[in-house]
């Protein structure tokens, strides 16, 4: 297909506008089949070298949820120490993870030393086999809020304790940790900005060299 339409231009605008940082989500389970779509979109993601280095952990037992949640739990009382005043009475009452009621939690994690590829491009930039994984998840963001699913992204962790904790080769580096379900509302502006933490800027600054 070579051409969209205007109304297609207007409804991935409108997508845009409405992906969100679900945080507050119901306990309903996500259809296995539904699931499965936004797995597939993976492997639509554009990726380095065509090296496709994503590693998909589906964190489903009771021990590898309860260790995912304390180590952001510790991370998030850490956090929370590096502020003070009012910032810190304001950081405590956000609620920066939905790891209590996601239905599905995923570890995303990049192979570093994936053969795949090659090493086309990441041999100067390594780094840019996780700029594909993270390329990856908003592909599959945008696709999960399209169907009306949430998508979480949970930072505050210890990443490589998350990794021993899973018990995933050491070449593995977390990306990301997030949380998948249905939310219970939806809002055209971000949480974070309703609570009064930062505001969104309506444009890039481009600057010329």
């Amino acid at each position: 297909m070579d051409e969209f339409t205007e109304q297609f231009h207007r409804d991935l605008g409108q997508l845009f506008r409405w992906r969100r940082d679900v945080r507050r989500f119901r306990t309903d389970p996500v259809p296995a089949d539904l699931l499965q779509k936004c797995l597939d979109s993976f492997s639509l993601a554009p990726s380095v070298g065509l090296s496709e280095p994503w590693r998909i952990i589906s964190v489903e037992s009771d021990e590898a949820r309860a260790a995912a949640l304390s180590n952001f739990e510790t991370e998030n009382t850490k956090a929370l120490s590096g502020h003070s005043g009012a910032r810190a009475e304001l950081y405590a009452g956000l609620k920066l993870s939905g790891m209590r009621e996601a239905p599905v939690q995923l570890a995303i994690f990049c192979d570093e030393e994936t053969s795949k590829g090659a090493n086309l491009g990441a041999a100067t930039m390594p780094e840019t086999r996780r700029y594909s994984v993270v390329a990856a998840i908003t592909q599959m963001w945008l696709l999960a809020r399209a169907y009306g699913l949430g998508l979480g992204w949970v930072s505050i962790l210890d990443a490589p304790k998350l990794a021993r904790d899973l018990d995933v080769p050491e070449s593995w580096t977390l990306v990301a940790y997030l949380c998948l379900g249905w939310p219970e509302e939806t809002a055209e502006t971000p949480e974070l900005e309703q609570a009064g933490w930062e505001r969104r800027d309506q444009a890039p600054l481009v600057e010329i060299r």
